[in-house]
């Protein structure tokens, strides 16, 4: 899977720009804030239906636009594709593929796959347990897209049922409709349950791997998929992992109410990572933590490539000067394979990267350097 042409109006701080890409690596170079994390935070938006830098879609659009796009025409399962997005200032986000408009951004999951590690990402094992459900809901989403239709409806539920709760104060009757959304939230969040139990063991297989070829160390990396205590198997049916949420649901119905919040559910799920047997967030080096989450990602994109048979397209975004010169080199020694696309304040950083294109980014305006 590569990206050939990618196609910015209005998006960030680009006026107008059309990049060429080679199918290998592409290193963006330039000062910072000129602009190079917007260019991979365009193919991540066509990828995810997310920017990752900003939970505002609208934040995509430059100062004094109407409305912010990004296309790119990119060649996956044999064959010419292009993917089109419309952010406007008001109204809904719009989202085509090839000429066809979607009705819900869900339904262009998976199409265009990319895999972004960005500095924020080392310290993934660090940080609060939705830093790491948005790990794992990005891949899965673009990884199987009933995963992220389930998932849009979930957030749906969860809000209107937020939206009862909090409400219900003032307006008591709402709450008779609040058993309704807790058991569709339950019935919704067994798919999901399941689905991110397979997937981490899946790409847990992988990372140990990984970690252990970055370590050389007898460290060995695990984890413990954490849902709702009712949950006794998250391998089990859809059917029967939403039946214990319901049952826990209808646990803490009175506690939901008084503390006006959705108290548990797949909303609250973590991954927790040990090494060694014991807690990367809480006993890890800061080497140890950059491992991991290096482990992790790379793990990523080898999913996708014994998914599909095509590499997803690679995002780095400053990363390497975030490594230590044994991990770049790890790095740059995997990406040989597939489209790559690098920022980079110091391009001499990436020498032993053959062939590929280098181009030169400021203030908005992009130029490929011989």
């Amino acid at each position: 899977m590569n990206i050939e042409r990618l196609t910015l109006r209005d998006f960030r701080n680009y006026a107008s720009a059309e990049l060429v890409l080679s199918p290998g690596v592409n290193v963006f170079c330039g000062e910072n804030a000129q602009g190079k994390t917007n260019i991979l935070e365009a193919v991540g938006l066509l990828s995810t239906m997310r920017l990752f830098r900003s939970g505002q879609k609208r934040d995509a659009i430059r100062f004094g636009a109407p409305q912010a796009e990004a296309e790119a025409q990119f060649f996956a399962e044999k064959r010419d594709m292009t993917i089109r997005a419309v952010i406007p200032s008001s109204g809904r986000v719009q989202l085509a593929v090839n000429g066809v408009r979607q009705k819900r951004l869900s339904d262009a999951a998976g199409i265009l796959r990319s895999v972004l590690f960005c500095p924020e990402d080392l310290m993934l094992i660090r940080e609060g347990a939705a830093a790491r459900r948005r790990f794992m809901d990005i891949a899965l989403s673009q990884l199987r897209p009933n995963y992220a239709r389930y998932l849009a409806e979930y957030a749906r539920l969860h809000e209107n049922k937020i939206r009862i709760l909090k409400d219900s104060e003032e307006k008591p009757s709402l709450l008779d409709t609040l058993d309704d959304f807790s058991f569709r939230m339950s019935m919704i969040g067994g798919h999901i349950v399941r689905y991110r139990a397979y997937y981490l063991r899946a790409l847990m297989q992988k990372a140990r791997g990984i970690h252990a070829s970055i370590s050389g160390r007898d460290e060995q990396l695990d984890y413990v998929y954490r849902t709702v205590s009712t949950v006794t198997d998250p391998f089990a049916s859809a059917k029967d992992i939403g039946a214990q949420l319901w049952d826990h649901a209808c646990t803490h119905r009175a506690a939901e109410i008084a503390a006006k919040s959705c108290l548990s559910g797949p909303h609250k799920d973590d991954l927790e990572l040990t090494i060694g047997g014991k807690s990367a967030k809480a006993f890890g080096s800061q080497g140890q933590v950059r491992t991991c989450a290096l482990s992790l990602k790379l793990a990523e994109r080898d999913m996708f490539f014994d998914d599909s048979g095509e590499y997803p397209v690679l995002l780095l975004d400053d990363v390497l000067s975030e490594l230590d010169a044994k991990r770049q080199d790890f790095v740059l020694n995997r990406i040989e394979n597939g489209q790559v696309l690098i920022t980079c304040c110091e391009p001499e950083k990436l020498a032993q990267v053959e062939g590929g294109r280098l181009f030169s980014v400021e203030n908005g305006t992009v130029c490929e350097t011989c």
